[in-house]
């Protein structure tokens, strides 16, 4: 299929999942606008050199998805938005007792806050050209839980719900809102953990990918930024107009347990 003449905006795209997503949908012919907090030479060469592989047009819009003024300030900043896809995310580890308060505000803010404020300010884009993708990547934990992550949970529950609210505000029109749910993806910040998870637990690569950072992901493989972006790509195809309003998991049977 092709995507040429949609514009795709992607939040927090300068590296990992985003970075894949952006790439997979510049792949398919759609103009993409990167973005994340930072404004660095090399963000914007990012984007030209997608551009350039692909004969797309993508640049690169910073904004802090933590602020809902800068969030919908991108969607205007990118002047059209076909395809949204809510990406931005953190994370923080620690029993709900001992929790942070500003770690907790920062993660609704940025996992959850954003992707209120950029679907609202692009659905009348999407409404005025007629035709809009909504994808939000959203997580295993957006369908289960784990111990120690509240917050986490917490904002990608609510992002699985909010994406069923707007696909049911939206059935009638030619616009559909799905979420991805992702178990374990191998992005270079995983990456950079293993050798020392190695040196932690005095194990194998193989051992502490399979035995640790595995240990809930049945396959015991890793899900790839390409496979992420290409499940967006599916989304945003005509197989996919009467898929609305759902989660599609690339977990490797982690909630399947």
């Amino acid at each position: 299929m092709s995507l040429k003449g949609k514009t795709a905006v992607i939040t927090g795209s300068n590296s990992g999942i985003g970075l894949g997503v952006a790439w997979e949908l510049a792949r398919a012919g759609a103009d993409v606008v990167l973005n994340s907090f930072t404004d660095r030479d090399e963000d914007h060469e990012l984007a030209a050199v997608i551009g350039r592989e692909t004969g797309t047009q993508a640049r690169y819009v910073k904004a802090d998805m933590s602020i809902g003024r800068e969030c919908r300030d991108l969607i205007a900043k990118a002047g059209k938005c076909d395809i949204l896809v809510n990406n931005a995310g953190i994370q923080y580890v620690s029993p709900i007792d001992e929790f942070p308060e500003d770690r907790w505000n920062a993660i609704i803010a940025i996992n959850l806050n954003s992707a209120f404020h950029t679907t609202a300010t692009a659905l009348p884009m999407m409404r005025a050209a007629g035709w809009g993708r909504l994808v939000n990547i959203a997580s295993a934990h957006g369908l289960t839980a784990s111990p120690y992550k509240a917050a986490y949970v917490a904002a990608k529950h609510g992002i699985v719900g909010m994406t069923k609210v707007v696909a049911l505000e939206t059935a009638q029109e030619p616009i559909t809102a799905n979420a991805i749910c992702p178990g374990y993806v191998l992005t270079p910040l995983v990456e950079a953990q293993i050798p020392d998870t190695m040196k932690e637990y005095d194990m194998s690569r193989e051992d502490v990918i399979r035995k640790v950072m595995l240990e809930r992901q049945p396959s015991k493989e890793f899900a790839t930024v390409e496979q992420l972006g290409g499940t967006c790509v599916f989304l945003c195809s005509p197989a996919a107009d009467q898929i609305t309003g759902t989660t599609i998991s690339v977990d490797g049977g982690w909630t399947s347990l």
